[in-house]
Parts: C-alpha cells; sequence; structure tokens
C-alpha cells in the first residue's frame, strides 16, 4: 500500500509541472530549431533591381556663343537705366536715359508683388548655386539690379509727351511710360536724352570681351575659365561718349561648344542631334549637332533654337550630353544564369483546368488501340507568337517556352482540334536570374538590351521577368533553383 502511494505521488509531481517551466522549453525548443535552419540554409548576397541606364551621361562644360552688339554712348552723362537686365526690347525701344545731372536716389517701397519676385529669383539662384562658379555670383548681382531697377521705373518713370509734338496728337509710351522713339536711337526730354535700342534684342549689362567670338574664329584658349572676366556696366558715376552701356543679344539662335574627349566624340559619331540638360536648373532640349576641332581639341558644336534667354546672364555653362537613352532594368553580369527549356509549338497552346489556366494536352495511353488526354498546366516562360519579333525575314514557327519539369522527354501532345501531335524533346536556352523574394530561388527570365563587364540592361515589363526593387542572388551560380535562401 505504501508503495502504490509513492507512484501516485510521483505521477502527480508530473502532472503538476509549473506552467512556466513548459512555456520556457516550448522556446527554448524553438530557438534550437531556428538556428540549425540558419545554420544548415544557404546565405548569399542579395542585389536590388533597379531602374536607369546602363552607363552615367558625361557632364561637360560648355562655351556659349551667342549673336551679341555692343551699344556705346554718344554722350557724356549720367545714366538712368530704363529696361531691366536680360530683358527684351524691341526695335528703337528705350533701354536708358543720359543727362548732365546725377541721378538722385532715394529709398522707394517696394509692394508685396515686386519683393516675391526679388524672394523668387533669389531663390532660384541659391538653389542652383555651385561654389566652382563663383563668378555667377556677379551675373546675379547684375540681374538683381536690373530687377529692382525695372521696378523702380515702374513706380516712377514720368508720364511725359515730346516737347516739340502738336498739342493735338498725343504721343505714343512704351511699357515704362516714357516717350516710344521711332526712326531714331535717342530723343531729347527735359535735361535727358532717351536712347532707344538699334534693333530688337535681349538686353545685357555686362561685358566679357566674346562678344565678336563666332564658332570660325575661337580657339582653345578661350575655354580657359581661369582667365575669363566679366566687367559689370551698370554705374551710378558719369561716363563719357564712346562708353559701353549694354549689348544686345540679337538672336535667340545660340551655340553650346562643348570641348570632349576623344572617347566621348566616338560615341557621338554618326548623330545629327542630341539632347542637352542643363544643370543650372534641369531643363533640356534637343539641339543639331556636329563635332568639330579647335588646335586639335575635338569640340561638340551644338546649335540652339530657344531657350537662349534663361542663361543670357552666363558665358560658362554645365550641360549633360544625354547619350544613353536606353532605359531598362540594371543587374550585375555575375547574376546571369542560363536554364533549358523544352520548346513546344505555340499552336498547342491551350488552356484548360479548374482555373483555365494556360497548358498542353498530353496523350494518355490506355490500350493499344485507344487513348485519352489530359490537361497539363504549365508556366510558359516565353511565347515567340506574342512577342514581337524585329526581323526582316519570315520568323520561323514560334515556340512556347517550357519548364522542364512541367514535361518529360517523350511525352506525346495533341494539338487543339486537330489530329496533329508533337513529341517533347527539343530544347532551347534562356537567360535569368535567381529572384529571392519569398525566401528562396525563383528563375526570372531576362531580355538583354544593353551591357558591359559589370552590369547588364534589360527590358521592362518582360513576361515571367523582373521588375523593379526586386531582389535576385549577386551570384547566381552559387544556388539552385528552389533552394531556401538566406540573404545578407
Amino acid at each position: 500500500m505504501f508503495f502504490l502511494k509513492k507512484i501516485f505521488l510521483a505521477i502527480k509531481k508530473v502532472i503538476t509541472v509549473n506552467i512556466a517551466t513548459i512555456i520556457f522549453s516550448a522556446l527554448f525548443l524553438y530557438m534550437l530549431i531556428t538556428v540549425f535552419l540558419y545554420v544548415t540554409s544557404s546565405h548569399v548576397t542579395s542585389y536590388q533591381v533597379t531602374s536607369g541606364t546602363l552607363a552615367k551621361n558625361p557632364v561637360c562644360t560648355a562655351l556659349a556663343i551667342r549673336s551679341e552688339e555692343i551699344v556705346t554712348s554718344d554722350q557724356t552723362g549720367y545714366i538712368r537705366y530704363l529696361a531691366p537686365d536680360s530683358m527684351k526690347v524691341r526695335k528703337n525701344g528705350n533701354v536708358y536715359a543720359i543727362g548732365d545731372s546725377k541721378l538722385q536716389t532715394a529709398e522707394i517701397p517696394l509692394s508685396t508683388d515686386q519683393l516675391k519676385k526679388i524672394q523668387k529669383k533669389t531663390a532660384e539662384f541659391s538653389n542652383s548655386f555651385d561654389s566652382s562658379d563663383f563668378y555667377d555670383t556677379y551675373s546675379f548681382k547684375y540681374q538683381l539690379e536690373g530687377l529692382m531697377i525695372a521696378e523702380n521705373n515702374l513706380t516712377s518713370a514720368p508720364a511725359e509727351k515730346f516737347e516739340n509734338e502738336s498739342s493735338e496728337e498725343e504721343a505714343q509710351y512704351d511699357e515704362n511710360g516714357l516717350p516710344a522713339v521711332k526712326g531714331s536711337h535717342s530723343i531729347a526730354l527735359g535735361n535727358q536724352t532717351i536712347c532707344t535700342a538699334p534693333s530688337s534684342g535681349l538686353v545685357a549689362y555686362y561685358t566679357d570681351g566674346y562678344e565678336d567670338k563666332t564658332t570660325e574664329n575661337l580657339s582653345l584658349e578661350d575655354f580657359n575659365q581661369k582667365s575669363y572676366q566679366k566687367k559689370d556696366l551698370i554705374t551710378t558715376k558719369e561716363i563719357t561718349s564712346g562708353t559701353c552701356v549694354y549689348k544686345l543679344i540679337t538672336s535667340d539662335n545660340w551655340t553650346l561648344m562643348v570641348p570632349i574627349s576623344d572617347r566621348i566624340a566616338s560615341r557621338l559619331s554618326g548623330r545629327s542631334y542630341i539632347q542637352v540638360k542643363f544643370q543650372s536648373d534641369g531643363k533640356s532640349q534637343n539641339g543639331q549637332l556636329s563635332i568639330v576641332e579647335i588646335d586639335g581639341q575635338k569640340i561638340a558644336k551644338i546649335d540652339l533654337k530657344n531657350g537662349m534667354i534663361r542663361y543670357a546672364s552666363s558665358r560658362f555653362l554645365n550641360v549633360e550630353l544625354v547619350i544613353n537613352t536606353t532605359i531598362g532594368l540594371k543587374i550585375p553580369t555575375s547574376s546571369i544564369v542560363t536554364k533549358a527549356f523544352y520548346l513546344i509549338p505555340s499552336s498547342y497552346l491551350t488552356y484548360g483546368g479548374n482555373n483555365n489556366e494556360k497548358g498542353f494536352l498530353k496523350q494518355v495511353i490506355t490500350d493499344e488501340k485507344d487513348g485519352s488526354t489530359e490537361f497539363v498546366a504549365a508556366t510558359i516562360y516565353k511565347n515567340d507568337a506574342e512577342e514581337e519579333e524585329e526581323e526582316t525575314v519570315p520568323v520561323k514557327t514560334p515556340y512556347c517556352y517550357v519548364d522542364k519539369e512541367t514535361l518529360q522527354k517523350g511525352d506525346v501532345l495533341c494539338k487543339p482540334d486537330s489530329s496533329e501531335t508533337f513529341t517533347v524533346g527539343e530544347i532551347d536556352y534562356l537567360d535569368g536570374v535567381y529572384c529571392m523574394n519569398k525566401g528562396y530561388a525563383v528563375f526570372r527570365r531576362i531580355d538583354t538590351l544593353q551591357s558591359n563587364e559589370e552590369f547588364c540592361l534589360v527590358k521592362k515589363d518582360t513576361l515571367y521577368g523582373l521588375s523593379e526593387f526586386d531582389q535576385i542572388v549577386l551570384e547566381g551560380e552559387s544556388v539552385q533553383e528552389e533552394d531556401i535562401l538566406t540573404g545578407k
């Protein structure tokens, strides 16, 4: 009786084990299994698929050549500027006034809209400023002064008539409220002479010695930015007759002269047009391209028909030559593997199963004389019949590329609504990579556009292919399909 009592006590102790001990034991067992799976699974380096070009476009410094005309004063005096810097004026449009007395300056409050204009210009310059092009600071200074002069003139410009004009006929005035002169380049107005533009164009209040430069008379030294000097023409001092007051840029057509390496020149060979992207504001435009030589240096000559006004204050411009225009998915060449597939004529493809899947009708022999078919669902990695072929000769019989695990060599397939059959056996190969989004290796087909030693550019939206941001195996040959993978 005592012996049975001890047995019952032992059983009771086992049954009443602390619940915390049971939970701890379960967690410990889970940790052991996890560590075991981690140690025994394959650890591979992954790569995230990105979209872009195979190589970066070259960024170069371009010299801008424009049709420029220097305008000088024909009398001595003090200048009052009527047209702001980088503003277009018509022929005989008012540009400045000159008189024998110094213009008295005064603080003039600007309206909210006028302040917003100045703030906008300042923000645009700040966002695009590059410390390596410090001379642009002076260009901006001239632009800002011209803008403030314009706002000042718009506020205080007199609305007068010609002194000798008939009282019955009123004078015509320009956008600044000043008399518009026709057939002459200056007119007396009180103690001042209003000077007008000899032709239509863009007003610029600086010179830099390049006004007479053309694409034919440039030298290699003209591309040296270290010796470049820019002179501000805006002044409050008295000027003498013959002094340069401003210059006119008389055409919207302009040219970029871009020194390039022999390697870039060879890549541009055969092109007649090129897209140019301006680094200062990110805007792009197309221009006519030709390659010339200046003192043995290859120069890309790019003729443009618009956009000049945005960069009129700059002689040197940082531009991106858009050479690499092919965009696709960028992957490492080390990721590429080759996989064999059975070739099945596309005409044998049909639909069936519970979900109306793609597949084929496989012949099943039931006896020596009779037979039936069964539907075999299949993943089609490539279907020649659905893809456009860029061939000038008739395309061969279109085939479907089917995984070798789906069918066996020697299987007989029946053509839908026909008595024709096809015996499985012919194979072909597709390039691809192993995608590891789901934690195991899955083959994804690629269609190559461009490649170099390190990377390959492949088409987007390929059937059973890759998508941007997919994770793929960096070293494709290091794994097998359906391997469980742990990325790092």
